[in-house]
């Protein structure tokens, strides 16, 4: 199978595209590399002796499109590519819209003029917003509550009347959790550009000496330890999700939601404590204020998952601390 991954030099769109190049897919890339480095594709191809084909482009841009979908046989599209930073969001909220909504609108409609209608959308957990109670399960309301969620939603809200529109698509909503970890290899990881927004990006640059010090948003919420309780994942069982959605897709017409996660809640403060086990080194944070819109506990309700793809979160705690570890000691300035 020939398959397009948009935003496929990014963390989780890269260790998807390992898990594809394993299994003996095509895989085509599509990405402006706004927020990743092409030397990902350097990377990839020392893991699996093989590299994937790479356009450097835009979703915005139709004229991209056009020419990957003329250029290559692409069976199913793995949509990965969008803005996703939620704080950023909040700062410029037109540029989130445009690129994450827009984009993907202009993705959609050249899929279907080039009859390429199977697609597995990367959306998140921010879209079950901040009133329902955890486990969260792919029933309850959904919500948002900023910019970056906002276009997570607009975009699962779109796929759904797409497919009500036509029943030749078959889509698959992926809600994942908390991605953490990295590629046993230790070659490629997360690499976010600038102050990491994630926790464990942050505690690993921490131990590795580019930051100073953890800020901990809240240490008074309803948790085992006052810290906020989330429901991490191993980057590669993600990627694994997204391969169990490929190839159940064609048994899923319609659009359908999913979530990816284990199903079980670690506090900030675990986090801290594990890395400093794993690292041997310390991690010097201090409590902050909680943020706006930080909600206490959020885990998944994964039994949908197991069920519909035949996928299960198989990677424990200490597997997700070593890995990312390994890839930030081995990687201390990220791919440069």
């Amino acid at each position: 199978m020939k398959y397009l991954l948009t935003g496929g030099t990014g963390y989780i769109g890269s260790h998807t595209v390992v898990e594809l190049l394993e299994l003996g897919h095509e895989v085509v890339i599509l990405d402006n590399l706004a927020n990743s480095s092409v030397k990902v594709l350097e990377r990839v191809e020392k893991i699996c002796g093989k590299r994937p084909a790479f356009v450097e482009g835009n979703i915005c841009n139709r004229d991209d499109l056009d020419k990957v979908f003329t250029a290559h046989q692409i069976e199913a599209v793995v949509h990965f590519a969008g803005l996703k930073a939620v704080g950023e969001s909040n700062q410029i909220p037109l540029s989130y819209y445009h690129n994450n909504v827009s984009g993907s609108v202009t993705l959609f409609q050249a899929m279907s003029d080039h009859n390429v209608k199977k697609l597995v959308f990367s959306s998140s957990a921010t879209v079950y917003g901040e009133n329902n109670v955890s486990p969260l399960d792919e029933s309850m309301p959904t919500s948002a509550t900023n910019p970056y969620g906002q276009t997570k939603l607009m975009i699962e809200n779109i796929l759904v009347d797409l497919a009500k529109s036509d029943s030749d698509w078959s889509i698959i909503n992926l809600r994942y959790f908390n991605p953490i970890g990295a590629h046993a290899s230790g070659l490629i990881g997360e690499n976010p550009n600038g102050i990491p927004n994630n926790l464990l990006p942050y505690v690993a640059q921490v131990a590795v000496g580019r930051l100073a010090e953890l800020n901990v948003f809240g240490d008074d919420y309803d948790t085992p330890d006052g810290t906020g309780v989330r429901d991490y994942i191993h980057v590669v069982d993600l990627a694994q999700g997204h391969v169990k959605a490929l190839e159940k897709i064609d048994a899923h017409n319609g659009c359908h939601a999913i979530n990816l996660g284990t199903g079980n809640g670690t506090s900030v403060l675990q986090i801290v404590e594990s890395f400093k086990r794993v690292s041997g080194r310390d991690i010097p944070f201090k409590i902050a204020p909680r943020r706006a819109g930080d909600i206490a506990t959020v885990f998944a309700h994964a039994d949908k998952a197991a069920k519909a793809l035949n996928w299960q979160a198989k990677l424990d705690l200490n597997a997700m601390i070593e890995d990312t570890w390994r890839w930030q000691s081995n990687n201390p300035n990220g791919y440069e």
